[in-house]
């Protein structure tokens, strides 16, 4: 398979995913102003990704050229959304909410950042590492 088809397909499941979430989000907490889904997807999928790179990384998940690109690129890629998370922060501040922008980042770049690092240590402490 190509890897432009690849990552399509695997963008378009990430991307049905993501709007799932979104949808579920906005109908548990309807007024709710926090980007709460975007949060959400950026944190698991960070975590995710962790997960899969550990075990990629370490050999216990070999894994094609391919199927890397539609695994991370494409399924994750699509659901994880950095990109709104930007245009989140920038309607809280345009809206004149500067200290919600201001935890927006925060939250979202040290949980992100955290999910990563929970999925690798996940990987190391539950012996799926190489040994």
């Amino acid at each position: 398979m190509s890897p432009w088809i690849a990552v399509a397909v695997g963008g378009a499941i990430g991307s049905v995913a993501r709007h799932g979430v979104n949808r579920l989000a906005h109908q548990q907490w309807p007024l709710l102003q926090f980007p709460i889904a975007t949060l959400v997807v950026n944190v698991l999928g960070c975590g995710v990704i962790g997960v899969l790179a550990g075990l990629v990384a370490s050999g216990r998940l070999p894994m094609r050229a391919n199927w890397r690109e539609f695994v991370f690129v494409g399924i994750l890629g699509g659901f994880t959304t950095f990109s709104t998370f930007g245009l989140d922060t920038i309607t809280l501040l345009r809206n004149g909410a500067g200290s919600q922008a201001l935890v927006n980042v925060l939250v979202q770049v040290v949980c992100g950042v955290g999910g990563v690092y929970a999925g690798l240590v996940f990987v190391e402490r539950f012996g799926m590492a190489a040994r």
